[in-house]
């Protein structure tokens, strides 16, 4: 097998040395042609616990700064990895661009337009391309529902769902003493704070930004009262009980694509539930829904049309089926990383784009148009749930943009 290993070595900066930075970081030094070279954050403590942790890996300390601009100037970096706060992520990367890097992202939402286009504009401009890295795009069920999409099981696609729900009380909660960025954004803000999750893979399914794009949305938050019931039990009598919180319990929002099809996305982080990403795809032939495991698909799924009956069976059996080509190549290989293995498999996406210097398999564009639906999010949010456009950040070429071949890392096209 030769999955996780090119040759080419690959050099790179982390910024961002939080929870998740460690994490990704740690997944990356196990990748034999990855040497990690600097690390960067606000905080002097992460900065060099993290130098200590590649240095028993690699054997060599990596540079350690705590201004991003200082690692992203350096000439020994083929790319950088961001994973620093949400609302960091974007001039992090353009600074990166214009310093002559590649540039990866973690998850996030944008806080405005312009953002966005700083964001498309500065890869445009230096042509360097950036990544988000959405692992949820290279899970193991996201990659099969890409195969039945692209194979025609569910016949012609017509609406999708999915969503963050996640019991985050506590994390958010105790924001403040573990100098987590989220806890801010739940206090000052009100909209969908973390689509991309659900969006990246139906974004793939949908063909967006290559022959589809997302024409407009509406989106309604619920009443606030999940978190401030959370801090009144566990935080009773401290300041923050007393803070206003005007992220909304259930927020949902409702796009409309250039071609047709709706998506329904749902952002639940302040109730008590089990984790859930509400998947959804719903078609001309059929039907797949994530939290009952289930699926129908006409002719082929059990129905008595005497009595019009139509039953659920259970997914299973599909999901072997279409096991995605990367991720039978990828058990053979052996899993690894975070988040069921989905973790290690957007990082090789990233790290292989750098080594063939070709266009990741989410680009820009996608990058862009997504975080773009937490601030549109907020604007419908605030006008009582009025449409607002969505930009179009590829200005005309989704039409006709050709999808590109990454290979077995591919979202576009299926490599059998």
């Amino acid at each position: 097998m030769k999955m996780g290993n090119k040759g080419r070595l690959v050099s790179l900066g982390i910024v961002g040395l939080g929870e998740r930075g460690v994490g990704q970081m740690k997944t990356l030094l196990d990748m034999p042609d990855v040497r990690i070279a600097a690390v960067s954050d606000v905080y002097a403590d992460r900065v060099e616990s993290a130098r200590q942790i590649v240095l028993e890996k690699q054997g060599v300390a990596p540079a350690g700064t705590l201004d991003y601009r200082e690692l992203n100037a350096r000439k020994d970096l083929d790319a950088v990895v961001v994973m620093s706060s949400w609302t960091t992520h974007v001039p992090i990367a353009v600074d990166a661009m214009k310093a002559g890097k590649r540039v990866a992202m973690e998850v996030g939402g944008a806080a405005s337009e312009q953002e966005c286009w700083n964001l498309v504009r500065a890869s445009e401009e230096t042509r360097q391309p950036c990544m988000m890295l959405e692992n949820c795009c290279y899970g193991l069920e996201e990659m099969a529902l890409l195969n039945m999409v692209k194979k025609g099981l569910f016949g012609e696609v017509v609406h999708c769902q999915g969503g963050y729900a996640h019991d985050l009380r506590e994390s958010v909660g105790k924001g403040d003493i573990n100098r987590h960025y989220r806890q801010h954004n739940f206090l000052c803000r009100n909209g969908e704070l973390y689509p991309t999750h659900e969006l990246g893979p139906i974004a793939k399914y949908l063909d967006l930004n290559r022959g589809n794009r997302m024409l407009s949305l509406v989106s309604m938050a619920s009443k606030a009262a999940g978190l401030q019931a959370w801090l009144q039990t566990n935080r009773s009598g401290e300041p923050l009980t007393k803070r206003q919180i005007n992220q909304g319990d259930i927020v949902n929002t409702i796009i409309k694509c250039a071609n047709g099809e709706t998506i329904l996305l749902t952002h639940d982080c302040t109730l008590p539930r089990p984790y859930s990403r509400g998947g959804r795809v719903q078609g001309t032939r059929g039907i797949w829904m994530e939290d009952n495991r289930s699926i129908f698909i006409e002719g082929l799924s059990p129905h008595d049309p005497s009595c019009w009956t139509h039953q659920w069976e259970s997914d299973k059996a599909y999901m072997e089926k279409y096991k995605h080509p990367l991720w039978k190549e990828y058990e053979e290989f052996g899993l690894r990383g975070g988040h069921g293995g989905m973790d290690y498999l957007v990082l090789r996406a990233f790290v292989e784009s750098v080594q063939d210097g070709t266009n990741p398999p989410i680009d820009v564009y996608d990058t862009a148009s997504w975080m773009a639906i937490t601030y549109l999010s907020e604007q419908s949010v605030a006008m009582g749930g009025m449409p607002v456009p969505v930009p179009d950040f590829t200005n005309g070429a989704w039409i006709d943009r050709e999808a590109p071949n990454n290979g077995s890392y591919s979202l576009d096209l299926i490599q059998e």
